[in-house]
């Protein structure tokens, strides 16, 4: 499950930068579709960010409450 967060992460990034640089290649004028294009895939990064948070904050509570016993 940790490795697959991180991973998932980078998947995400690596489609967000492939989204924006496409935009950037079809038109460097300001765009609303553009920016919404650019808008959502950064919305994707924060999210596979958050759930691998909330993955490994899990992984380390659970490890730690079981570490106490």
């Amino acid at each position: 499950m940790l490795i697959g967060s991180l991973l998932t992460l980078l998947l995400v990034e690596v489609i967000n930068s492939a989204i924006e640089a496409l935009a950037d290649r079809i038109s460097t004028d300001n765009h609303e579709l553009l920016g919404r294009a650019k808008d959502l895939g950064s919305a994707a990064v924060f999210l596979a960010l958050s759930i691998g948070f909330i993955v490994w904050a899990t992984v380390a509570y659970s490890f730690f409450q079981n570490a106490r016993l």
